[in-house]
């Protein structure tokens, strides 16, 4: 919440402070900004190999046929979350918030320069860093060593040490300086509104997949999917509080369990899907992405999305555990992909924080679904709610 807050101001001032500030005071925050995102773009591919590849390798070391099963369920409702909202969006967006003034609007403001640049290469393209964070984790996996697993624990401390230490602390004065350019250049007003519709667009897409996804679960169990809601509430609630899924796993646990789901079949999966399972964090992401492209003018391609979607349930795994994870690891396909720029990302990050409550409350309460379909098969007979 600190975090949000911090967010909330920094575009509060940002949009204040950029009706009268002149173009010295932009191009100074540019300048900033330029630095920034350069080594955003560095840690990116960091990123992605530091968490993805333990993550990889402490699920190839527990391989069983409840964690395959497990893990490949909660990746297809992750990958079938990020459609829905391309789904949504391709229907309601263009209506909700296209049109030729918005656009105008953006292509023609003049932007501000920086003073000066500085290019901070990347170490890896993000596909290459995927790959070798698949290769690097299967093999430690296999191999059951534990040089490689310790030095990739490391790798992944020094790097959740930079995001706390560094990128965390200074995103508020990078969106403060983002909103400030834009204020100055005179496109604030058609972002916020486009903002305000995208919120309440996500929100009622997050009720509306909790739904699907205790209707497909009321299946397996032959209960009342609004009772099932109604039980795993207090796990949504407490997630909208946390904004963690890992300190909501305690109480997730307890109210599966109430859903008639086995103790060891809700000890296992639970904890897991607090990890792998991104539902709402795909919704959120996917949907943001679209809005963004369409205010800008950009064509919103099918099997680029689709692409984007894949690689996101992968990228994606192990980033709750940090502040604003998913959006960080969302980073590098949000650039290789769709194409985001320094400024578009900057905006997709104010966004995800903006309804990361949401999205977490979203996934946490989804992994209460899978927990109850994995039960049908591997559980004890599971009783109806």
């Amino acid at each position: 919440m600190k975090l949000l807050i911090k967010i909330l101001v920094a575009i509060a001032l940002g949009i204040g402070i950029g009706w009268f500030a002149p173009d010295w005071l932009a191009a100074l925050f540019n300048t900033f900004n330029g630095i920034f995102s350069q080594f955003l773009g560095f840690m990116i591919p960091l990123i992605i190999v530091g968490f993805v590849t333990p993550a990889i390798a402490d699920v190839g070391s527990r391989a069983g046929k409840l964690l395959v099963a497990t893990a490949s369920l909660a990746y297809v409702a992750t990958f079938l979350a990020g459609m829905m909202a391309y789904g949504a969006g391709t229907l309601t967006f263009p209506s909700l918030i296209g049109g030729e003034e918005s656009v105008a609007g953006i292509e023609s403001a003049a932007p501000i320069a920086p003073f000066f640049t500085i290019e901070i290469p990347e170490p890896l393209s993000v596909m290459t860093a995927l790959a070798l964070s698949f290769l690097l984790g299967l093999g430690i996996a296999f191999l059951k060593g534990d040089i490689l697993r310790k030095g990739f624990d490391e790798l992944r401390e020094i790097v959740q040490k930079a995001i706390n230490v560094v990128i965390i602390p200074l995103l508020p004065i990078y969106i403060f300086g983002i909103f400030l350019n834009m204020t100055v250049e005179g496109q604030v007003v058609t972002i916020m509104k486009t903002f305000a519709k995208i919120i309440v667009v996500i929100f009622i897409l997050h009720i509306l997949l909790l739904f699907i996804q205790y209707c497909v679960a009321a299946c397996f169990n032959k209960g009342n999917p609004f009772k099932m809601l109604k039980t795993m509430m207090p796990a949504y609630f407490t997630a909208l509080g946390t904004q963690s899924s890992a300190a909501t796993i305690p109480v997730t646990l307890e109210q599966t369990m109430k859903m008639g789901v086995d103790e060891d079949i809700a000890g296992f999966t639970i904890p897991l899907c607090a990890t792998i399972h991104l539902s709402g964090s795909a919704l959120k992401i996917t949907a943001c992405a679209m809005a963004l492209m369409v205010l800008q003018g950009q064509p919103i391609e099918t099997g680029h999305f689709i692409h984007f979607i894949a690689m996101l349930g992968i990228t994606m795994v192990a980033a709750p555990g940090i502040p604003g994870g998913a959006i960080m690891a969302a980073l590098g396909p949000l650039g290789t992909i769709l194409g985001f720029d320094e400024q578009t990302l900057a905006l997709m990050i104010a966004l995800y924080i903006a309804m990361d409550s949401f999205g977490t409350a979203c996934n946490v309460t989804g992994d209460g679904a899978i927990a109850v379909i994995m039960n049908r098969f591997f559980g004890k007979k599971a009783k109806t709610v």
